[in-house]
């Protein structure tokens, strides 16, 4: 049996009168909608930035995680481009999201007030790092980017599991 905790109080405004405060869809969803407040149109591989019209105040211990919609990911090809985005406690601007249009052939379009992405409040802790010349052992080691496989194209049938660099990538090879 799960154990209900008290709502997180979280202070918001809105920078536009008309935009709906942040709500939760359905009985235990984990993010409230965020929409945007203007419209906007996407060409594939398109990327913009658009505004959500609210700021938050959260307590101190907690961040905001800027999530994207699956509903878009699946029937628009939309993403976020730095999913999830980070909202620090600190923080007291617009919440803005960066979306990018990967449907290699149609456009994306939005209307003011579409939902565009959702807001996951969760708590986080702080850490204290201490420096050593070598890490304790585990079962998984160094292994990563695909180490588990899996997946054809991790398991080496389609030429190898390497992953590009953005230095090679700038200069070209």
């Amino acid at each position: 049996m799960s154990q209900l905790r008290n709502p997180v109080d979280v202070l918001l405004r809105r920078l536009d009168p008309d935009v709906p405060v942040p709500s939760y869809a359905h009985p235990g969803d984990a993010g409230v909608d965020l929409v945007t407040t203007e419209a906007a149109e996407l060409a594939p591989g398109e990327r913009t930035v658009l505004a959500t019209g609210v700021s938050i105040a959260l307590p101190d211990g907690y961040a905001a995680f800027v999530h994207p919609r699956s509903g878009l990911a699946a029937r628009c090809g939309l993403a976020l481009v730095n999913a999830p985005g980070t909202v620090d406690a600190g923080y007291r601007g617009e919440i803005k999201v960066i979306v990018v249009n990967l449907d290699p052939r149609e456009s994306v379009r939005f209307e003011k007030y579409d939902r565009i992405a959702q807001l996951v409040v969760q708590q986080v802790e702080k850490v204290r790092f201490h420096e050593v010349a070598e890490l304790p052992g585990s079962a998984r080691a160094e292994g990563g980017f695909g180490s588990t496989g899996g997946h054809a194209a991790v398991d080496g049938s389609t030429g190898g599991n390497e992953y590009a660099s953005v230095g090679r990538d700038r200069e070209g090879q």
